[in-house]
């Protein structure tokens, strides 16, 4: 752990037009230290304490960011113990959605800022991993088999930061296992067709409590919801009446 002053200084040498390899030369720092204190500067313990595991537990200081991450997390998350001990969330991204891609891994830092963020690629996605030991007290829903397979049910610290922050956590799961399509008719309009274009929300998943999870949660906020035509054992939800479109356009809009 270097001292702030040391960093300043090395900042500092890199601020004069050095490159980082002649100030990793002459200071005897690495220059992957010296890169990552270009975006932080200040040391942060790796040590830091879980706010579930303090002696009187205390939900997570960035609420905003950890319904956002919820939602992810149920949608497309999964979190897998270590061989060496501690455990890695993933959360899968679609190549198709750079933006989804920054802002889960913003989502993760802001949870956990103490813990490294990696993009491990697949084929047609990424998996946004980040490893700590506490991701199972984060996220109790973590357990043995598939989420459709088990209950999921919110903890009470966690159902008063969806209710804080709904919008954030339907974000989340729209990021996930939804999307925002536009559909198409055509009428007859004075002997000649014309096109008509909706757009509509749609979520799908097998879970019927993480489908409760998202209407209840709609409820909440004031968007009219109905199940739409099931797609084997999942469930599709579709928001498409147009005061409830705008509503989600206004805080969520399409992926991008």
């Amino acid at each position: 752990m270097y001292a702030l002053e040391t960093r300043q200084r090395a900042l500092a040498l890199v601020a004069q037009g050095r490159s980082l390899n002649s100030v990793s030369k002459q200071t005897g720092i690495s220059r992957y230290a010296i890169r990552s204190w270009q975006t932080r500067i200040e040391p942060i313990s790796r040590k830091a304490a879980c706010p579930r595991c303090e002696r009187v537990p205390r939900p997570p200081g960035a609420t905003t960011s950890y319904s956002y991450l919820l939602g992810l997390y149920l949608g497309d998350g999964c979190i897998s113990r270590q061989p060496r001990g501690g455990y890695a969330l993933r959360i899968a991204c679609a190549d198709a959605w750079p933006g989804l891609i920054t802002a889960c891994r913003e989502a993760v830092r802001a949870v956990r800022p103490m813990n490294s963020v990696c993009i491990a690629r697949k084929e047609g996605c990424v998996m946004v991993t980040s490893c700590s030991r506490h991701w199972p007290c984060l996220f109790p829903q973590h357990g043995p088999g598939k989420k459709h397979e088990r209950p999921i049910v919110l903890e009470g610290w966690q159902q008063g930061i969806v209710d804080a922050h709904p919008w954030e956590f339907l974000r989340g799961l729209i990021h996930s296992d939804g999307c925002r399509i536009t559909n198409w008719t055509t009428r007859t309009i004075g002997g000649r067709p014309k096109r008509y274009e909706y757009p509509r929300y749609f979520f799908t998943n097998m879970s019927a409590d993480i489908i409760r999870l998202y209407t209840d949660t709609l409820d909440t906020v004031g968007v009219e919801w109905k199940p739409s035509r099931q797609s084997r054992k999942a469930e599709n939800i579709s928001v498409a009446r147009k005061a409830s479109v705008l509503l989600m356009d206004q805080h969520i809009g399409p992926k991008y």
